[in-house]
């Protein structure tokens, strides 16, 4: 006799079950997660030192020694690419959680409050998303000082409005429920029923939203600094060595080539993720 078979049919399972099916996010994760462990790991995987002038070897082609190349000051461009993953990816982060935190916020107060409040925080949205974010990092950044962490702050800044307005539609979705009807009606201050009841119910949409926007913010950032309004040299972000490689791009192909591949992989990747966790979360999703 066949002893009974026990399916796990709990959300979550459900959920692993249908990433695992998107090969497409699955590839995503996996090189995401190995550009991660490079960076964080680049002092043991490299035996060279990212910022450690070299005259001799300045512009060597990719070879055994150097798989890369050198830079101009004789820097192996495999190290520096590395260690410009951190700061990238760092920059890709911290700017998605503060435009994250303050986003959800002005979102979530703008929809389960309604009225006049409503009113202005729209409005502001409005105005924020009527320039480029693009422009309105620059903006800020100018205003701020070039430097990374006011690069931070400024594409942060600029990420706002996109979750304001994510945050504020999934409550106007939600906030009638009866499930958050009958909160109120236990005498659940407003803050508590934000906090404990919505804020987890659109919890998936925000964690996808927030995973495109990091690869939104990595470009935003590469894009400042290869301007020359964040990282300074000898720091090793991907658009900073993009902007010094221009003087020598005829000469030494790649110093433009390697880290512009860092970039569209790292890109690229995030968004196959992104694309599979929306697909996973999405509860109208149909099974092909």
């Amino acid at each position: 006799m066949k002893k009974p078979t026990f399916v796990n049919n709990s959300p979550t399972n459900l959920s692993l079950q249908r990433f695992k099916r998107k090969k497409g996010a699955v590839i995503g994760l996996v090189v995401l997660i190995l550009l991660i462990l490079s960076a964080l790991f680049s002092d043991i995987l490299t035996p060279y030192e990212f910022d450690k002038i070299n005259p001799i070897n300045a512009l060597r082609p990719p070879s055994l020694e150097h798989p890369m190349g050198t830079d101009a000051f004789g820097r192996d461009q495999l190290t520096r690419i590395m260690h410009g993953g951190k700061v990238s990816l760092q920059v890709g982060m911290i700017s998605v959680l503060i435009g994250g935190t303050f986003g959800i916020l002005m979102g979530a107060i703008a929809g389960f409050f309604g009225g006049w409040i409503d009113e202005i925080v729209s409005r502001f949205i409005d105005i924020m998303l009527a320039f480029p974010s693009i422009l309105l990092a620059l903006a800020v950044v100018s205003v701020l000082g070039p430097d990374l962490y006011n690069l931070m702050i400024a594409v942060g800044i600029s990420s706002i409005p996109a979750f304001a307005r994510l945050v504020r539609s999934a409550v106007l979705s939600i906030k009638e429920n009866d499930y958050i009807v009958a909160a109120r009606s236990l005498g659940l201050t407003r803050a508590r029923i934000v906090i404990v009841h919505i804020i987890p119910n659109i919890f998936a949409s925000i964690l996808v939203f927030a995973t495109l926007e990091v690869a939104t913010a990595i470009l935003a950032g590469a894009s400042l600094n290869f301007l020359g309004m964040g990282a300074k040299p000898p720091t090793p972000e991907w658009g900073l060595l993009l902007a010094e490689s221009r003087d020598f791009f005829r000469r030494a192909w790649w110093l433009a080539t390697f880290p512009g591949i860092a970039i569209m992989v790292t890109v690229i990747s995030i968004n196959l993720l992104g694309d599979g966790l929306r697909d996973t979360f999405d509860p109208w999703l149909k099974e092909k």
